[in-house]
């Protein structure tokens, strides 16, 4: 009996831990596909500004992919271009950004950051259910303890951007424009 409740008191102690690499493993997948989005994705060139201009990465509402992001891109360009990654307080305004993530599940804040990110032809990025639908880009979503992602066609075009056919192809949804 004794062993047991050691080995109880191991394991209890053992599962935040477990639970937190687990957290921190997936923290760092999603910055790394924030990171390679980039350069599956091309921008009309009035959005990228002159050239040596930083491209410009806004996180709200996930701070921990805002530090690991942060970590990553340091002496890393991104289509040529430094990188600069800025964490947006909750209703700050995401001017002069050049992609977008809206951590958690919050459907409203991603429709009204997919208007904001249309006018400035910004990639949004977002990790709610129903993503595509609020009006995100790219949205994460679980994989059999991955995480992948799908794409929206329509709202990478309504806000000016080309997703490679490259990226599509391992997207595990594609939401095609709807015929008109």
């Amino acid at each position: 009996m004794r062993k047991f409740l050691l080995f109880a008191a191991l394991l209890a102690g053992a599962i935040p831990a477990l639970a937190q690499a687990q957290q921190a493993s997936e923290t760092a997948v999603k910055a790394a596909l924030l990171y390679k989005f980039a350069s599956y994705v091309e921008w009309p060139a009035e959005a990228l500004g002159l050239p040596g201009t930083p491209f410009v990465v806004a996180v709200s509402g996930a701070d921990e992919v805002a530090a690991e992001l942060e970590q990553l891109v340091k002496g890393r360009p991104i289509n040529s271009r430094p990188v600069t990654v800025r964490r947006l307080k909750e209703g700050e305004a995401a001017s002069g950004v050049h992609m977008l993530f809206i951590g958690g599940r919050d459907a409203a804040r991603i429709r009204a950051a997919a208007r904001s990110a249309r006018t400035q032809s910004a990639l949004l990025v977002s990790e709610a259910g129903g993503g595509l639908e609020a009006g995100s880009v790219i949205n994460f979503v679980p994989m059999d303890d991955r995480v992948g992602f799908e794409v929206s066609i329509e709202a990478a075009e309504r806000s000016g951007l080309k997703v490679s056919s490259r990226m599509l192809g391992v997207a595990r949804r594609v939401l095609a424009n709807n015929p008109s």
